[in-house]
Protein backbone atom coordinates (compact mmCIF):
# COMPACT_ATOMS: atom_id res chain seq x y z
CA UNK A 1 0.00 0.00 0.00
CA UNK A 2 1.07 3.83 -0.80
CA UNK A 3 1.83 5.17 2.16
CA UNK A 4 1.39 8.44 0.58
CA UNK A 5 -1.77 9.89 -0.46
CA UNK A 6 -2.06 13.30 -3.32
CA UNK A 7 -2.78 15.32 0.25
CA UNK A 8 0.49 14.60 1.12
CA UNK A 9 2.29 15.66 -1.72
CA UNK A 10 2.93 19.42 -0.56
CA UNK A 11 3.94 18.17 3.20
CA UNK A 12 6.08 15.84 1.48
CA UNK A 13 7.87 18.09 -0.96
CA UNK A 14 8.28 20.57 1.95
CA UNK A 15 9.75 18.19 4.23
CA UNK A 16 12.62 17.33 1.59
CA UNK A 17 13.64 20.56 0.89
CA UNK A 18 13.52 22.00 4.37
CA UNK A 19 15.69 18.70 5.30
CA UNK A 20 18.68 19.39 2.58
CA UNK A 21 18.98 22.79 3.47
CA UNK A 22 18.83 21.87 7.32
CA UNK A 23 21.02 18.86 7.31
CA UNK A 24 23.05 19.36 3.84
CA UNK A 25 23.32 23.37 3.77
CA UNK A 26 21.88 23.26 -0.11
CA UNK A 27 18.14 23.79 -1.80
CA UNK A 28 16.66 20.83 -3.83
CA UNK A 29 15.78 22.30 -7.34
CA UNK A 30 12.64 20.36 -8.18
CA UNK A 31 13.08 21.20 -11.71
CA UNK A 32 15.79 19.26 -13.20
CA UNK A 33 15.31 17.12 -16.47
CA UNK A 34 15.79 13.47 -16.74
CA UNK A 35 19.45 12.33 -17.85
CA UNK A 36 17.98 10.19 -20.14
CA UNK A 37 15.85 10.98 -23.08
CA UNK A 38 12.58 9.32 -23.76
CA UNK A 39 13.31 7.07 -26.90
CA UNK A 40 11.22 9.45 -29.21
CA UNK A 41 11.26 6.49 -32.49
CA UNK A 42 11.43 8.53 -35.74
CA UNK A 43 7.98 8.81 -37.98
CA UNK A 44 5.67 11.19 -39.81
CA UNK A 45 6.35 13.79 -37.27
CA UNK A 46 10.18 14.03 -36.97
CA UNK A 47 12.42 15.78 -39.02
CA UNK A 48 16.43 15.79 -39.55
CA UNK A 49 17.36 18.50 -36.60
CA UNK A 50 19.25 21.45 -37.56
CA UNK A 51 18.10 22.73 -33.92
CA UNK A 52 19.49 21.68 -30.71
CA UNK A 53 19.05 24.42 -28.67
CA UNK A 54 15.55 27.27 -28.06
CA UNK A 55 15.53 30.75 -26.93
CA UNK A 56 12.00 31.64 -26.07
CA UNK A 57 11.28 34.88 -26.13
CA UNK A 58 7.42 35.69 -24.81
CA UNK A 59 6.01 38.29 -25.01
CA UNK A 60 3.45 38.76 -22.02
CA UNK A 61 0.08 40.74 -21.97
CA UNK A 62 -0.44 40.40 -26.10
CA UNK A 63 2.17 41.87 -28.27
CA UNK A 64 0.11 44.57 -31.08
CA UNK A 65 1.09 42.81 -34.55
CA UNK A 66 -0.12 46.40 -36.48
CA UNK A 67 2.37 48.21 -33.96
CA UNK A 68 5.19 45.41 -34.57
CA UNK A 69 5.40 43.29 -37.64
CA UNK A 70 2.28 43.51 -39.43
CA UNK A 71 2.08 47.49 -40.21
CA UNK A 72 -0.57 48.73 -42.27
CA UNK A 73 -1.12 51.37 -44.71
CA UNK A 74 -4.25 52.53 -43.33
CA UNK A 75 -3.30 55.84 -40.97
CA UNK A 76 -6.63 54.96 -38.99
CA UNK A 77 -5.47 51.80 -37.96
CA UNK A 78 -1.76 52.69 -37.55
CA UNK A 79 -2.15 55.76 -35.51
CA UNK A 80 1.29 56.83 -34.44
CA UNK A 81 3.18 54.12 -35.36
CA UNK A 82 5.18 54.29 -39.47
CA UNK A 83 6.03 51.56 -41.34
CA UNK A 84 10.07 51.18 -41.73
CA UNK A 85 12.18 49.42 -44.47
CA UNK A 86 14.42 46.46 -43.31
CA UNK A 87 17.21 44.66 -44.18
CA UNK A 88 14.94 42.00 -46.15
CA UNK A 89 13.77 43.33 -48.89
CA UNK A 90 10.05 43.80 -49.18
CA UNK A 91 9.85 43.45 -45.35
CA UNK A 92 8.42 46.32 -43.34
CA UNK A 93 7.89 46.37 -39.45
CA UNK A 94 6.95 49.52 -36.92
CA UNK A 95 9.00 52.04 -36.21
CA UNK A 96 9.34 51.28 -32.94
CA UNK A 97 11.78 48.54 -33.67
CA UNK A 98 14.96 50.24 -35.94
CA UNK A 99 17.70 47.53 -34.71
CA UNK A 100 14.94 45.03 -35.39
CA UNK A 101 14.89 46.16 -38.69
CA UNK A 102 19.09 45.34 -38.91
CA UNK A 103 18.38 41.72 -38.48
CA UNK A 104 15.38 40.73 -40.51
CA UNK A 105 17.25 39.04 -43.32
CA UNK A 106 17.99 36.06 -40.22
CA UNK A 107 13.84 36.22 -39.20
CA UNK A 108 10.84 34.76 -41.09
CA UNK A 109 7.58 36.61 -39.62
CA UNK A 110 4.69 34.33 -39.40
CA UNK A 111 1.68 36.81 -39.48
CA UNK A 112 -1.50 34.48 -39.63
CA UNK A 113 -0.94 33.38 -35.82
CA UNK A 114 -4.84 32.52 -35.00
CA UNK A 115 -6.33 31.21 -31.87
CA UNK A 116 -9.29 30.69 -30.09
CA UNK A 117 -8.54 31.93 -26.84
CA UNK A 118 -8.90 35.40 -26.00
CA UNK A 119 -8.32 35.66 -21.95
CA UNK A 120 -4.47 36.08 -20.65
CA UNK A 121 -4.22 33.27 -18.97
CA UNK A 122 -5.82 31.18 -21.31
CA UNK A 123 -4.04 32.70 -24.25
CA UNK A 124 -0.71 31.99 -22.73
CA UNK A 125 -1.24 28.25 -21.73
CA UNK A 126 -2.64 27.18 -24.99
CA UNK A 127 0.93 28.69 -26.22
CA UNK A 128 2.78 27.50 -23.74
CA UNK A 129 1.42 24.15 -24.07
CA UNK A 130 -0.70 23.13 -27.15
CA UNK A 131 -3.54 22.44 -24.87
CA UNK A 132 -6.94 24.12 -23.51
CA UNK A 133 -6.79 24.87 -19.95
CA UNK A 134 -8.36 22.44 -17.95
CA UNK A 135 -9.39 22.76 -13.91
CA UNK A 136 -8.88 18.65 -14.04
CA UNK A 137 -4.91 18.17 -15.69
CA UNK A 138 -2.00 20.58 -15.64
CA UNK A 139 -0.22 19.62 -19.06
CA UNK A 140 3.31 20.63 -19.51
CA UNK A 141 5.39 23.56 -20.75
CA UNK A 142 6.89 22.97 -24.64
CA UNK A 143 9.94 23.49 -23.05
CA UNK A 144 9.17 20.42 -20.77
CA UNK A 145 8.56 18.45 -23.63
CA UNK A 146 11.59 19.41 -25.41
CA UNK A 147 13.58 17.90 -22.17
CA UNK A 148 11.12 15.05 -22.18
CA UNK A 149 11.79 14.16 -25.76
CA UNK A 150 15.36 15.01 -26.35
CA UNK A 151 16.52 15.06 -23.54
CA UNK A 152 19.83 17.06 -22.04
CA UNK A 153 22.81 17.90 -23.60
CA UNK A 154 24.80 19.31 -20.53
CA UNK A 155 25.18 15.72 -17.94
CA UNK A 156 25.01 18.38 -14.95
CA UNK A 157 23.41 22.17 -16.13
CA UNK A 158 19.55 21.96 -15.72
CA UNK A 159 18.24 21.33 -19.72
CA UNK A 160 15.21 24.26 -18.90
CA UNK A 161 15.45 27.26 -17.65
CA UNK A 162 13.11 30.10 -17.69
CA UNK A 163 14.42 33.87 -17.07
CA UNK A 164 11.62 36.63 -15.25
CA UNK A 165 8.38 33.69 -16.50
CA UNK A 166 5.89 32.61 -14.58
CA UNK A 167 6.12 28.59 -13.35
CA UNK A 168 2.38 28.74 -14.20
CA UNK A 169 3.52 28.44 -18.09
CA UNK A 170 6.70 26.72 -17.51
CA UNK A 171 6.31 23.67 -15.09
CA UNK A 172 6.48 20.13 -16.07
CA UNK A 173 2.47 18.81 -15.93
CA UNK A 174 2.30 15.81 -15.30
CA UNK A 175 5.59 14.72 -16.17
CA UNK A 176 6.44 15.79 -12.99
CA UNK A 177 8.76 18.43 -11.45
CA UNK A 178 11.92 17.19 -12.85
CA UNK A 179 10.79 18.36 -15.88
CA UNK A 180 9.99 21.73 -14.92
CA UNK A 181 12.00 24.78 -15.60
CA UNK A 182 15.05 26.29 -12.98
CA UNK A 183 13.78 29.51 -12.73
CA UNK A 184 15.81 32.55 -12.44
CA UNK A 185 14.22 35.81 -11.04
CA UNK A 186 16.98 38.27 -11.81
CA UNK A 187 19.77 37.41 -14.50
CA UNK A 188 22.27 39.06 -12.81
CA UNK A 189 21.99 36.68 -9.42
CA UNK A 190 22.10 33.70 -11.38
CA UNK A 191 20.73 30.24 -10.35
CA UNK A 192 19.96 30.76 -6.64
CA UNK A 193 20.71 27.88 -3.83
CA UNK A 194 23.67 26.25 -6.20
CA UNK A 195 26.31 26.67 -4.01
CA UNK A 196 27.38 25.17 -0.21
CA UNK A 197 26.37 27.09 2.20
CA UNK A 198 29.18 29.24 3.84
CA UNK A 199 28.79 27.84 7.36
CA UNK A 200 29.00 24.73 5.91
CA UNK A 201 32.64 23.05 5.26
CA UNK A 202 33.54 20.79 2.14
CA UNK A 203 34.08 18.00 4.88
CA UNK A 204 31.34 18.78 6.90
CA UNK A 205 29.18 18.15 3.79
CA UNK A 206 30.72 15.12 2.51
CA UNK A 207 30.00 13.76 6.32
CA UNK A 208 26.48 14.85 6.04
CA UNK A 209 25.84 13.28 2.27
CA UNK A 210 27.24 10.47 4.11
CA UNK A 211 24.28 10.38 6.68
CA UNK A 212 21.81 11.30 4.24
CA UNK A 213 22.99 8.23 2.41
CA UNK A 214 22.11 6.14 5.25
CA UNK A 215 18.66 7.83 5.78
CA UNK A 216 17.43 7.50 2.62
CA UNK A 217 18.44 3.75 2.30
CA UNK A 218 16.17 2.76 5.01
CA UNK A 219 13.56 5.46 3.53
CA UNK A 220 13.88 3.66 0.64
CA UNK A 221 13.65 0.08 1.81
CA UNK A 222 10.59 1.02 3.93
CA UNK A 223 8.66 2.92 1.07
CA UNK A 224 9.45 1.68 -2.16
CA UNK A 225 7.66 5.08 -3.69
CA UNK A 226 7.72 6.40 -6.85
CA UNK A 227 7.74 9.69 -6.19
CA UNK A 228 9.89 9.53 -3.45
CA UNK A 229 12.29 8.23 -5.60
CA UNK A 230 11.85 10.82 -8.55
CA UNK A 231 12.84 13.38 -5.34
CA UNK A 232 16.00 11.32 -4.32
CA UNK A 233 16.97 11.98 -8.21
CA UNK A 234 16.89 15.39 -8.08
CA UNK A 235 18.11 15.84 -5.32
CA UNK A 236 21.82 14.07 -6.63
CA UNK A 237 21.04 15.82 -9.40
CA UNK A 238 21.25 19.09 -7.36
CA UNK A 239 24.83 18.10 -5.61
CA UNK A 240 25.76 17.42 -9.01
CA UNK A 241 25.19 20.80 -10.36
CA UNK A 242 26.73 22.10 -7.41
CA UNK A 243 30.51 20.70 -8.26
CA UNK A 244 29.67 21.45 -12.29
CA UNK A 245 32.61 23.40 -13.44
CA UNK A 246 30.51 25.23 -15.53
CA UNK A 247 28.55 27.12 -12.81
CA UNK A 248 29.59 29.65 -14.59
CA UNK A 249 27.37 29.25 -17.12
CA UNK A 250 24.88 31.11 -15.10
CA UNK A 251 27.11 34.37 -13.94
CA UNK A 252 26.97 37.25 -16.05
CA UNK A 253 30.12 38.63 -14.34
CA UNK A 254 32.30 37.04 -16.83
CA UNK A 255 30.41 39.11 -19.54
CA UNK A 256 32.62 42.36 -20.48
CA UNK A 257 30.93 45.68 -19.90
CA UNK A 258 30.77 46.10 -23.57
CA UNK A 259 29.19 43.17 -24.40
CA UNK A 260 26.41 43.64 -21.73
CA UNK A 261 25.80 47.29 -23.18
CA UNK A 262 25.54 46.09 -26.65
CA UNK A 263 22.15 43.90 -25.02
CA UNK A 264 20.95 46.85 -22.87
CA UNK A 265 19.90 47.03 -19.24
CA UNK A 266 17.22 45.11 -17.79
CA UNK A 267 16.18 42.00 -16.78
CA UNK A 268 14.87 40.97 -20.42
CA UNK A 269 17.76 42.29 -22.28
CA UNK A 270 20.22 40.94 -19.69
CA UNK A 271 18.25 37.41 -19.92
CA UNK A 272 18.68 37.71 -23.19
CA UNK A 273 22.64 37.39 -22.81
CA UNK A 274 22.30 35.09 -19.94
CA UNK A 275 20.37 32.85 -22.90
CA UNK A 276 23.13 33.16 -24.96
CA UNK A 277 25.93 31.93 -22.05
CA UNK A 278 23.25 29.02 -21.30
CA UNK A 279 23.01 27.61 -25.04
CA UNK A 280 26.93 27.81 -25.12
CA UNK A 281 26.92 25.53 -22.24
CA UNK A 282 24.20 23.25 -23.62
CA UNK A 283 21.43 24.10 -21.79
CA UNK A 284 18.71 23.02 -24.28
CA UNK A 285 16.02 25.39 -24.31
CA UNK A 286 16.00 28.96 -22.26
CA UNK A 287 12.53 31.09 -22.03
CA UNK A 288 12.88 34.62 -20.74
CA UNK A 289 9.79 36.58 -20.59
CA UNK A 290 9.17 40.61 -21.24
CA UNK A 291 6.04 41.78 -19.94
CA UNK A 292 3.68 44.89 -20.20
CA UNK A 293 2.55 44.55 -23.48
CA UNK A 294 -1.63 44.18 -22.48
CA UNK A 295 -1.98 48.25 -23.76
CA UNK A 296 -5.41 48.71 -23.25
CA UNK A 297 -4.65 52.08 -22.79
CA UNK A 298 -2.41 54.50 -24.51
CA UNK A 299 -0.95 51.90 -26.35
CA UNK A 300 1.73 53.92 -28.74
CA UNK A 301 3.39 54.73 -25.61
CA UNK A 302 3.08 51.33 -24.13
CA UNK A 303 4.87 49.71 -27.50
CA UNK A 304 7.19 52.26 -27.76
CA UNK A 305 8.43 51.42 -24.21
CA UNK A 306 8.09 47.39 -24.04
CA UNK A 307 10.01 47.97 -27.65
CA UNK A 308 12.78 49.80 -26.88
CA UNK A 309 13.63 47.00 -24.21
CA UNK A 310 13.07 44.10 -26.62
CA UNK A 311 14.35 45.95 -29.93
CA UNK A 312 17.77 46.32 -28.66
CA UNK A 313 18.23 43.15 -26.65
CA UNK A 314 16.25 41.11 -29.99
CA UNK A 315 19.13 42.56 -32.40
CA UNK A 316 21.88 42.21 -30.02
CA UNK A 317 21.12 38.11 -29.46
CA UNK A 318 20.62 37.45 -32.91
CA UNK A 319 23.99 39.17 -34.15
CA UNK A 320 26.13 37.84 -30.80
CA UNK A 321 24.53 34.00 -31.75
CA UNK A 322 25.57 34.52 -35.39
CA UNK A 323 29.01 35.82 -34.40
CA UNK A 324 30.04 33.11 -32.30
CA UNK A 325 28.05 30.45 -34.65
CA UNK A 326 25.24 29.19 -32.41
CA UNK A 327 22.53 30.89 -34.99
CA UNK A 328 22.77 28.19 -37.33
CA UNK A 329 22.18 25.69 -34.58
CA UNK A 330 19.39 27.30 -31.95
CA UNK A 331 16.04 28.58 -32.96
CA UNK A 332 15.08 32.16 -31.71
CA UNK A 333 11.44 32.19 -31.13
CA UNK A 334 9.08 35.75 -30.26
CA UNK A 335 5.78 34.74 -29.07
CA UNK A 336 3.10 35.89 -27.35
CA UNK A 337 -0.80 35.14 -26.79
CA UNK A 338 -2.54 37.68 -29.44
CA UNK A 339 -2.73 40.56 -31.42
CA UNK A 340 -4.47 43.94 -30.46
CA UNK A 341 -7.21 45.44 -32.01
CA UNK A 342 -6.79 47.41 -35.60
CA UNK A 343 -9.38 49.87 -34.07
CA UNK A 344 -7.76 52.59 -31.83
CA UNK A 345 -10.05 53.02 -28.78
CA UNK A 346 -9.89 56.74 -28.54
CA UNK A 347 -11.87 56.75 -25.33
CA UNK A 348 -8.97 54.68 -23.87
CA UNK A 349 -6.37 57.40 -25.06
CA UNK A 350 -5.67 55.20 -27.66
CA UNK A 351 -5.67 52.13 -26.71
CA UNK A 352 -6.06 48.43 -28.43
CA UNK A 353 -7.82 45.25 -27.05
CA UNK A 354 -7.46 41.60 -27.03
CA UNK A 355 -7.46 40.39 -30.18
CA UNK A 356 -6.82 36.68 -30.70
CA UNK A 357 -8.14 36.15 -34.36
CA UNK A 358 -4.65 37.23 -36.05
CA UNK A 359 -1.25 38.22 -34.51
CA UNK A 360 1.92 37.37 -35.41
CA UNK A 361 4.97 35.62 -34.23
CA UNK A 362 8.45 35.07 -35.82
CA UNK A 363 11.30 32.40 -36.06
CA UNK A 364 15.23 32.65 -36.76
CA UNK A 365 17.99 30.25 -36.87
CA UNK A 366 18.65 26.76 -37.07
CA UNK A 367 17.91 26.57 -40.74
CA UNK A 368 14.70 29.01 -40.97
CA UNK A 369 15.19 31.17 -44.05
CA UNK A 370 15.63 34.65 -43.35
CA UNK A 371 13.94 37.81 -44.64
CA UNK A 372 10.28 36.07 -45.50
CA UNK A 373 7.09 36.59 -44.23
CA UNK A 374 4.66 33.43 -43.68
CA UNK A 375 0.97 33.58 -44.28
CA UNK A 376 -0.89 37.27 -44.23
CA UNK A 377 -3.53 39.32 -42.77
CA UNK A 378 -6.50 41.52 -44.42
CA UNK A 379 -6.09 45.27 -44.88
CA UNK A 380 -7.04 45.85 -41.33
CA UNK A 381 -4.98 43.08 -39.69
CA UNK A 382 -8.27 42.20 -38.22
CA UNK A 383 -8.23 38.47 -40.32
CA UNK A 384 -5.89 35.60 -41.21
CA UNK A 385 -6.34 36.04 -45.12
CA UNK A 386 -4.09 33.41 -46.10
CA UNK A 387 -2.22 30.17 -44.35
CA UNK A 388 -3.72 29.93 -40.98
CA UNK A 389 -1.62 28.88 -38.26
CA UNK A 390 -2.99 28.24 -35.00
CA UNK A 391 -0.73 27.44 -31.66
CA UNK A 392 -0.90 23.76 -32.22
CA UNK A 393 0.77 24.44 -35.70
CA UNK A 394 3.53 26.65 -33.95
CA UNK A 395 4.22 24.48 -31.43
CA UNK A 396 4.65 21.54 -33.99
CA UNK A 397 6.92 23.64 -36.09
CA UNK A 398 9.31 24.20 -33.14
CA UNK A 399 9.03 20.25 -32.42
CA UNK A 400 9.99 20.01 -35.99
CA UNK A 401 13.28 22.00 -36.16
CA UNK A 402 14.93 19.93 -33.20
CA UNK A 403 13.71 16.70 -34.94
CA UNK A 404 11.19 15.97 -32.74
CA UNK A 405 8.11 13.94 -33.69
CA UNK A 406 5.10 16.02 -33.24
CA UNK A 407 2.69 13.09 -33.19
CA UNK A 408 4.40 11.09 -30.81
CA UNK A 409 1.97 10.15 -28.14
CA UNK A 410 3.09 9.66 -24.28
CA UNK A 411 0.48 8.22 -21.86
CA UNK A 412 -0.12 10.78 -18.23
CA UNK A 413 0.16 8.74 -15.06
CA UNK A 414 -3.73 8.22 -15.93
CA UNK A 415 -3.42 7.03 -19.01
CA UNK A 416 -4.61 9.14 -21.16
CA UNK A 417 -2.71 10.23 -24.85
CA UNK A 418 -0.81 13.67 -24.76
CA UNK A 419 1.20 15.05 -27.94
CA UNK A 420 3.57 17.84 -27.87
CA UNK A 421 1.64 19.78 -30.40
CA UNK A 422 -1.70 19.23 -28.82
CA UNK A 423 -4.86 16.41 -28.97
CA UNK A 424 -5.01 16.37 -32.26
CA UNK A 425 -1.61 15.89 -33.83
CA UNK A 426 -3.17 15.37 -37.64
CA UNK A 427 -4.44 18.90 -37.42
CA UNK A 428 -1.09 19.93 -36.35
CA UNK A 429 0.87 20.68 -39.31
CA UNK A 430 4.84 21.74 -39.15
CA UNK A 431 5.44 25.08 -41.37
CA UNK A 432 8.18 23.29 -43.37
CA UNK A 433 8.14 25.59 -46.30
CA UNK A 434 10.23 28.28 -44.06
CA UNK A 435 13.36 25.79 -43.20
CA UNK A 436 16.21 25.80 -46.42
Amino acid sequence: MNPFNKADELTRRHFMANAARAYLGVHLLPMMGSTIATAAPAGAGASAAKAKHVIYLYMSGGMSHVDTYDVKEKKDIMGKTEAIKTKADGVQIGNWLPKTAEVMDKVCVINSMKSTQGAHEQGTYVMHTSYNMLGTIRHPSLGSWVTRLGGRLHPELPPFVAINASPEYTGGGFFGAKYAAAPIGSPDAGLQDSHRASGVSEEDFARRLTLADRMNKKFHEKYPNQDVKAYEELYREAINLMNSKDLKAFDLSEESSETRALYGTGRFAQGCLLARRLIQHDVRFVEIQLGGWDTHYDNFAGVEGRCKEFDQAYAALIKDLEATGKLKDTLVVVATEFGRTPEIKTEHQGGRDHHPGAFTCTLAGAGVKGGMKYGSTDKEGKKVAELPVSPQDFNATIAYALGLPHDLVLMSPSKRPFRIAGPDAAKATPITSIFA
